[in-house]
């Protein structure tokens, strides 16, 4: 007697769908879907079935409906995605390195992927989220003009940016559980680069190396070669944690000799 095979409700099937668009970064959160009836057209399904799917993403939390608005992508998925123990790494700052390192691995492996799998409109993606990135010239430019109060906003502006840049990479990869991991750190990174850019700025020249270490990931990837692009994705930050690193050197070196001058200043006074 053969094994009944048990269907798969077609509302199931369409849950399922949907929830590959959203990890696949194919729907994005705060998108919009569209109405029903072009939604249940587009999958060739009938209404009711389209109507019981979105109720099982709004109980899971995927989705949202606003009264005479329409349907939504979760506004806040990453903040449902976060796990607090991140955001409580992200806000020490001796964690800064420990990142770095992991970064290596993270989007190392975003680079060969996204070399090995990626799709021409991955790439062209990709060169756009580079060529959109604000250089370091172009933010003080805006920040002469806006007066100088507004040149700390400069750090996290340009750190969000570099963070889809990411993101895209991650995309092109085509790995869900790599795509989920680097979203649910957003946060996290976004911290770490602006730290990382606001020590840079303070203490070493490297905009022009900087850019061209992400030209040259970039090149790697478009030109499908997986070793070369993880290559250059360690050597940018393997760059940017050395000079990292003798900034920090730099600077305890300049707070003892302070220290010592303070020292020699007040014997003087007192003798």
């Amino acid at each position: 007697m053969h094994a009944s095979i048990k269907h798969q409700k077609l509302s199931d099937v369409i849950t399922e769908r949907l929830e590959s668009m959203v990890l696949d970064g194919t729907l994005v959160a705060g998108e919009k879907l569209l109405p029903e009836r072009l939604l249940a057209e587009k999958f060739q399904v009938s209404r009711p079935s389209l109507r019981e799917a979105i109720q099982n993403l709004q109980a899971k939390g995927l989705i949202e409906r606003k009264q005479g608005g329409g349907t939504f992508i979760t506004q806040n998925l990453s903040a449902k995605m976060t796990d607090p123990l991140l955001a409580l790494v992200a806000s020490r700052p001796e964690t800064q390195f420990d990142l770095l390192e992991f970064r290596h691995a993270l989007e190392g492996m975003a680079a060969y992927y996204a070399a090995l799998r990626g799709q021409p409109e991955d790439y062209q993606a990709l060169n756009n989220a580079l060529n959109s990135l604000p250089s370091l010239q172009h933010l003080n430019v805006n920040a002469a003009k806006l007066g100088s109060d507004q040149v700390n906003d400069n750090p996290e502006q340009e750190a969000e940016a570099l963070v889809e840049f990411y993101l895209t990479m991650a995309k092109a990869a085509h790995n869900m559980v790599l795509l989920h991991v680097m979203r649910s750190m957003r946060g996290m990174l976004v911290e770490n680069i602006k730290r990382n850019l606001e020590m840079l700025r303070a203490g070493a020249d490297v905009e022009v190396q900087i850019r061209e270490q992400r030209h040259a990931i970039v090149q790697a990837i478009s030109s499908q070669d997986p070793e070369a692009a993880r290559k250059a994705s360690n050597e940018h930050l393997g760059f940017v944690e050395s000079t990292l690193l003798d900034i920090n050197k730099r600077d305890v070196k300049l707070q003892r000799a302070m220290r010592r001058i303070e020292v020699k200043k007040t014997g003087k006074t007192a003798s």
